[in-house]
């Protein structure tokens, strides 16, 4: 990967860190889409369950039954089926409640961009093998377009969390998410003729987008 290309995606680190919520937690179609993700995102949660299953039942098993009524092995079991069963449920309700539509959306415009740049990277190896007639030029135009939509998506996340957070912020205060929407759109007319024009309409459909959330969730408070 070319240097300039380096350092434009966004860790699950920085992630984390701009939505206070890990992406890997975060149920979506598009992180979860091979049936080996989908396999590994519930053998988590099924081994979260049962773990916390087990230290509940236990405690409730050696301080409330055995002392009352005795040993009671198949009332055990079936109580730790049903707190497993509550538990199960209860994540699964706890993290639509605290995982917004608006923060999927944004999740699946980050994977999208990130989509971009690996495109960017194979253009690049088809330029060296001499397969694409690559525009330095234009590449530098599209560089800076990832770079625009990079900061607009981190503003989108940020602003995402600020209204998640804060509940009672208003709607009507003065626009939170100051995007680059222009300046991508200025570079999608010089680049539309090249090789990169698709990738620049992408990454403008993706900005667009992302605003549009954003000015959903507001209109929505």
């Amino acid at each position: 990967m070319q240097p300039d290309l380096i350092g434009l995606e966004i860790s699950k680190g920085e992630l984390r860190r701009l939505t206070g919520v890990s992406p890997d937690k975060v149920p979506r179609p598009g992180a979860i889409a091979s049936r080996q993700q989908r396999l590994k995102f519930w053998q988590d949660e099924i081994s979260l369950v049962l773990i916390l299953a087990v230290v509940i039942v236990g405690l409730v098993y050696g301080l409330i039954i055995l002392p009352t009524i005795g040993s009671a092995i198949s009332l055990g079991i079936i109580l730790f089926i049903i707190v497993a069963v509550l538990l199960l449920l209860g994540r699964s309700l706890w993290q639509r409640l605290k995982i917004s539509k608006s923060l999927i959306k944004l999740l699946d415009a980050v994977d999208q961009y990130h989509a971009l740049i690996v495109a960017v990277d194979v253009n690049d190896q088809l330029a060296v093998c001499g397969n694409l007639d690559n525009s330095l030029e234009d590449r530098v135009q599209v560089i800076t377009a990832l770079q625009l939509l990079r900061e607009d998506l981190v503003q989108a996340l940020k602003t995402e969390r600020l209204l998640r957070d804060n509940k009672k912020l208003l709607a009507n205060q003065q626009e939170l998410f100051v995007n680059h929407l222009t300046n991508i759109q200025a570079i999608k007319e010089d680049t539309q003729a090249s090789e990169y024009g698709q990738i620049i309409n992408q990454l403008l459909q993706i900005g667009l987008d992302a605003q549009a959330e954003l000015r959903k969730l507001q209109s929505s408070r």
